[in-house]
């Protein structure tokens, strides 16, 4: 994908897998310096317990044609973001691009009403999905605001149209609200940055192919199509990469301010601005679901990647 982001510097904040180290891979190929910040490194697993790690997503960034920085941080204590941003504008100077990927898919409660799910595990949802979101942006906006062009991005499950129409229950009520939530702080984000010449969106991938999902269904990136237990839906899903190129997209757009507080989806931007998944396609989840397979509606999956 074309995009020039060399002298550009970028924050994952939740770069350790899934949207956010798809995003900062495309970042680091475009040119940019990415700080890539989680709490799994190679010295400690965070209590998703996962293997990935911020050190190798920033050695991703580096193979790609960046430079990958990686940096511990729990983005819900504000001294350690506090430290983080101190860090960034010392070595950098600037900061150009935030990205918000915080969110906590190990604490879902799935198929169960408000009152049968775990207090404890949803209460963390809406610390990691919200209130870390604000505490980053609190620190990182005191910073990208004192140069005209910044970009702010709000990872989020689902457009604002989607959550509008339909509320997925099988997801839940704390999910739900962590969700919605970012399409808010997104538009008071953009609001407060437009007179400083800044940009704030929500942004959506689609049904995405990260770790968790792919381990999940039981495949790899390279044979994905090939899931026996995969549902029908799962023909539509996307590689990190696309949600990747959907930022890089808005970061290389001179006039991304014509976006600012809106409801994006990587589908949405791939049209927009011609960019394809690893593949080819472009596959439009969101479109999908609600034209389609939300609705009993008529229409086959290839028609929408």
């Amino acid at each position: 994908m074309a995009g020039d982001l060399r002298g550009k510097v970028a924050l994952v904040a939740g770069a350790t897998r899934g949207a956010g180290r798809g995003i900062a891979v495309q970042l680091g190929e475009a040119g940019a310096t990415v700080y890539c910040t989680g709490r799994t490194t190679r010295a400690q697993r965070s209590d998703y317990d996962r293997p990935e790690t911020i050190e190798d997503t920033a050695e991703m960034v580096t193979r790609a044609g960046g430079e990958g920085i990686a940096v511990r941080v729990d983005h819900t204590v504000p001294e350690e973001v506090r430290e983080l941003l101190r860090r960034v504008e010392s070595e950098q100077g600037q900061l150009d691009v935030l990205v918000n990927d915080l969110g906590g898919e190990h604490l879902m409660d799935w198929d169960r009403p408000i009152w049968e799910q775990d207090l404890t595990k949803g209460l963390q949802r809406l610390r990691t999905g919200i209130e870390a979101h604000m505490i980053t942006a609190h620190f990182a906006l005191a910073l990208l605001s004192k140069r005209p062009g910044g970009l702010v991005v709000e990872l989020t499950d689902g457009t604002a149209e989607v959550h509008e129409k339909f509320y997925r229950n099988w997801c839940g009520a704390f999910f739900d609200v962590a969700k919605t939530a970012m399409h808010r702080l997104a538009r008071a984000e953009g609001e407060e940055l437009a007179k400083l010449g800044g940009t704030a969106v929500s942004l959506t991938p689609g049904w995405l192919r990260s770790e968790m999902m792919l381990e999940h269904y039981g495949v790899t990136e390279e044979n994905w199509r090939e899931s026996t237990i995969a549902p029908p839906g799962f023909a539509i899903a996307e590689s990190p990469a696309y949600v990747g190129r959907a930022v890089v997209a808005l970061a290389c757009d001179p006039d991304v301010a014509r976006w600012n507080t809106q409801s994006l989806s990587s589908g949405f931007l791939a049209k927009e601005y011609g960019f394809t998944d690893t593949d080819g396609s472009q596959p439009d989840c969101w479109r999908f679901a609600l034209e389609v397979e939300w609705v009993d509606g008529q229409g086959d999956v290839a028609d929408y990647r």
